[in-house]
């Protein structure tokens, strides 16, 4: 069984980390450098970069960031945000990053999932998708969640799978931020429709909201920001708790 890891996520707006709720009212979080020092000494198993601003403001990624980030972690390093062509995508693994996230891109031309995962391997090309929820159905939503899209949320998590993706990014927009646990119900609806690891975003707020979505669904991964940002769970006593829980932790 793949162990679970706990991901803290660097939401990148004008070089510094912020945090919103239902990716509304974006506060400073602080520096994205000392942050990602932190979370490689307290433990973290995996880092996520999303340059959240990139897609809406037509460019790309920001690669001297990224290239900085890169030279201070020794973790597994997920980079999204504006990353359009299998040639961005080179240059962001160029520049440090181990695994590329797309959503609004791949959205708009589901191709580009195959061609990435052609250039750089499937287990590289992470699909991000942002889904909220209206009238009992999940839908996709791109532009850093500004734009909704036709896609059905489990009909494009298997389309991302067919095209290729190695793994789902799944974040609820209606648990985003409000620290009430991660959206087990969409966790558990995915989780029959792929067979790919998916990583749980959006609801994060107290050490059993870990333990329901690694016990309750499939997710193999939890991502969480704010909660780690601020403190307010330290990523080693997370762990520790999840151990006596007996979930199996990195």
């Amino acid at each position: 069984m793949l162990k679970k890891r706990i991901i803290p996520c660097l939401d990148i707006d004008q070089g510094r980390t912020v945090k919103g709720v239902s990716f509304k009212n974006l506060r400073d979080a602080g520096d994205p450098l000392e942050l990602a020092q932190r979370y490689v000494d307290e433990g973290a198993d995996e880092l996520v970069f999303l340059d959240i601003s990139a897609t809406h403001e037509k460019r790309k990624t920001l690669l001297p960031l990224v290239e900085k980030i890169a030279q201070i972690i020794n973790i597994p390093f997920t980079v999204g945000g504006g990353i359009d062509s299998v040639g961005l995508g080179k240059e962001v693994i160029a520049a440090g990053a181990d695994k590329l996230s797309i959503n609004s891109s791949a959205v708009r031309r589901p191709e580009l999932i195959q061609e990435l995962a052609s250039e750089v391997g499937s287990q590289a090309v992470v699909v991000a998708i942002d889904t909220h929820k209206e009238k009992g159905q999940w839908h996709v939503y791109t532009q850093g969640g500004r734009k909704k899209t036709e896609w059905l949320t489990e009909k494009w998590a298997y389309t991302a799978e067919q095209f290729g993706a190695g793994e789902l990014l799944l974040t609820s927009m209606n648990h985003d931020g409000q620290k009430k646990g991660f959206a087990i119900e969409l966790l558990q609806l995915i989780g029959n429709v792929v067979n790919l690891p998916i990583i749980a975003s959006g609801g994060a707020g107290e050490i059993n909201h870990f333990v329901d979505v690694f016990s309750k669904t499939n997710a193999t991964g939890a991502l969480a920001a704010s909660i780690f940002h601020f403190g307010e769970i330290p990523i080693p006593d997370l762990k520790n708790y999840l151990k006596t829980q007996n979930i199996a932790i990195r």
